[in-house]
C-alpha cells in the first residue's frame, strides 16, 4: 500500500508554487551552469567556482546589494547541485503546498528567504572567525525551513530513518549533518534556514500567519488567478473546505473518470452437494 501511495504521488501534476520555484531555478542558473560547461577542461573552475551576482554573500549585502536577499533561493552552479535543489522542493515544498496551498507556501518561502538570510548575515561575522563560510546558493536552507516548521508542528513523537526510529525533533539536524556531502552547500545557511524554520514552528513569528479568508481572497487575484490556469499544475485552494474536496476527489474518482474492464463470465457454479446437505460443514468453512 506505501509503495502504491509513493506512486500515485509521483504521478500526481505537480504543485503549482512548486513548479514554479523550480522553472526560476533553471532560468536564473541556466548561464551559469552555459558556462561552467564552456569551462569544464580546466579544473580550476570546478573546484573554485567565481562569485555569483546573485548568491548571498555577507559582504555584498553590506554593500547595498539587496536583491541577494531574494535571488539566492535560485542559484546554483552545477548539475549536481541543481539536482539536489530540485529533489528538495519536489519533496518538501510540493508536500507543504498539498498540506497548506499554494498562496499559503508562497508566502512562507518568500518568509523563510529572508529570515534565512537575516539571520545568516548576523552570524557571518563570529562564524567567519573560526572557519571559511560559503555562499549560500539554492532552495537547500529554505527546505530546511520548511521542514524544522513541519517538525515543531508535529504530533508524531519518532519518525523512521534508515530502519531505525529517532525523536521528530531531531530528524533535521541528522538532515542537516547529512547535507554537507551535497556539492557547494553551506552549513551555516542551512542551519539559519532550520533555525528559522523551527521558531516560526514553536509559534516566535505567529504574527506572519497569514489567515485563512486572506488567503482565499488572495486566490482570485494576480499572479495567483494566473497560476490556476496553467494547463498541468495542480493549484491547490488556501480554503481547507476546498482542499479535503480536493483530496478526496482525488482519492474516491468519479465513477467513469477511470479506465474500467468488462469480463464475460458465465453464472456461477452451483454450491457442492456436499455443502447443501451439510450447513454445519458450510460454516465451518467460513
Amino acid at each position: 500500500a506505501r509503495g502504491g501511495s509513493m506512486a500515485a504521488g509521483w504521478g500526481r501534476p505537480p504543485a503549482a508554487a512548486a513548479a514554479l520555484t523550480l522553472l526560476l531555478s533553471l532560468c536564473v542558473s541556466l548561464p551559469g551552469l552555459l558556462r561552467a560547461v564552456a569551462g569544464a577542461r580546466s579544473a580550476s573552475s570546478l573546484r573554485a567556482p567565481g562569485p555569483s551576482a546573485a548568491s548571498l554573500r555577507a559582504a555584498a549585502l553590506r554593500a547595498g546589494e539587496v536583491h541577494r536577499f531574494i535571488t539566492y533561493l535560485f542559484v546554483y552552479d552545477d548539475l549536481a547541485s541543481l539536482s539536489c535543489g530540485a529533489v528538495a522542493i519536489w519533496y518538501f515544498a510540493g508536500s507543504l503546498e498539498r498540506r497548506v496551498g499554494t498562496v499559503r507556501l508562497c508566502c512562507l518561502t518568500g518568509a523563510f528567504t529572508l529570515l534565512t538570510a537575516l539571520l545568516f548575515l548576523l552570524l557571518e561575522a563570529p562564524v567567519s572567525r573560526v572557519s571559511e563560510v560559503e555562499d549560500v546558493r539554492g532552495f537547500l536552507p529554505v527546505a530546511f525551513a520548511l521542514l524544522g516548521l513541519s517538525t515543531a508542528r508535529s504530533r508524531m513523537r519518532r519518525a523512521l530513518v534508515l530502519g531505525a526510529r529517532v525523536p521528530v525533533v531531531l530528524v533535521p539536524w541528522l538532515l542537516l549533518c547529512a547535507a554537507w556531502v551535497i556539492p557547494l552547500s553551506s552549513l551555516l545557511g542551512n542551519l539559519c534556514g532550520l533555525l528559522a524554520g523551527q521558531a516560526y514552528g514553536l509559534g516566535c513569528c505567529s504574527c506572519l500567519d497569514l489567515p485563512e479568508s486572506l488567503a482565499c481572497k488572495l486566490d482570485r487575484l494576480f499572479p495567483f488567478s494566473l497560476l490556476k490556469r496553467i494547463p498541468g499544475l495542480k493549484y491547490i485552494p488556501g480554503s481547507s473546505a476546498e482542499r479535503r474536496a480536493l483530496e478526496s476527489s482525488e482519492i474516491n474518482p468519479v465513477p467513469g473518470t477511470y479506465p474500467t474492464q468488462s469480463y464475460c463470465c458465465s453464472s456461477p457454479p452451483a454450491p457442492p452437494a456436499f455443502q447443501m446437505h451439510h450447513p454445519g460443514a458450510q460454516s465451518q468453512g467460513f
